[in-house]
C-alpha cells in the first residue's frame, strides 16, 4: 500500500482508517482511545482545510478588486497627467515636479549629411592551380 503525500489524499486514508476501526470496535476495545483522537484530529483537518479553501476564495476575489483599482487608477493618472499639461502648458518646468518631462524643443540636426563608409570590394579570386 503506497503512503500518500497529499493532504487530501492523507484526509480521505484517515476516514477509511476511521470507518473500519468503527466497524471492527469490538474486536480491538483497545484502540478505542487512539480512535477518538483520530476523529477528533481528523475533524480539526477538515476544518483547517475548509477554512483554507475560503481563504483561497478570498484571495482570489482581492486580486480581482486590484486588478480592476489598478486599471481604474492608471486610467485616472493618465487623464491628471494630460490636465496638468493643459493646465501649465507643455513647455512649463513645473510639470518636472509631477514627474512630467516638460517639452524642451527638438535636438537640431548634424551640419550636413552623415559620410557613408566605403563599399567593401569582394575578394580577389586566386587564379587556378594556387593555393
Amino acid at each position: 500500500m503506497s503512503r500518500e503525500t497529499t493532504y487530501a489524499g492523507m484526509v480521505g486514508d484517515w476516514q477509511k482508517l476511521l470507518v473500519t476501526l468503527e466497524a471492527n470496535i469490538a474486536e480491538i476495545p483497545q484502540l478505542e482511545p487512539f480512535r477518538v483522537k483520530l476523529a477528533g484530529m481528523l475533524t480539526q483537518a477538515m476544518d483547517v482545510t475548509k477554512r483554507q479553501a475560503d481563504l483561497k476564495a478570498s484571495k482570489q476575489a482581492a486580486s480581482k478588486e486590484i486588478r480592476q483599482l489598478a486599471t481604474d487608477a492608471q486610467r485616472l493618472a493618465t487623464a491628471v497627467r494630460t490636465l496638468l499639461k493643459e493646465h501649465y502648458g507643455i513647455r512649463d518646468e513645473k510639470l518636472a515636479a509631477f514627474g512630467l518631462q516638460p517639452f524642451r524643443g527638438r535636438k537640431k540636426a548634424t551640419a550636413g549629411p552623415a559620410p557613408e563608409p566605403p563599399p567593401q570590394q569582394p575578394p580577389a579570386a586566386h587564379p587556378p592551380g594556387t593555393s
